[in-house]
């Protein structure tokens, strides 16, 4: 969405509420489904892979962003670019690798 807006001096405020309202109609009206659906892939695949880091380890966790991510994955076949798609079964592939690594790290669940 846009930034703010500007005043007199140079300075940025806030936009307002109706500003904001506008923004979120014009998004709205170009944004697809699908749009949001890969939008929403990356943030959880990144949370699928800190909770399979050491530190952050909670593999149930990280299975449910597996499964996620393997469902939407299936759901926008169809729907994105071939070479999109492509990246995001990459993705899908490196985590459940990731899981498999993991889990023998913690003595195979």
């Amino acid at each position: 969405m846009a930034e703010g807006s500007e005043e007199k001096g140079g300075e940025k405020r806030a936009p307002s509420a109706d500003e904001l309202a506008a923004q979120l109609r014009d998004y709205l009206k170009k944004a697809t489904v699908a749009d949001l659906l890969v939008q929403q892939l990356y943030p959880l695949a990144s949370l699928g892979f800190w909770r399979l880091s050491k530190e952050g380890r909670d593999l149930a966790q990280a299975r449910l962003a597996i499964e996620a991510v393997r469902a939407l994955v299936g759901v926008l076949e169809g729907e994105v670019p071939k070479e999109l798609l492509q990246d995001l079964r990459q993705t899908l592939a490196n985590l459940q690798l990731a899981y498999a690594q993991a889990t023998r790290e913690q003595g195979g669940r």
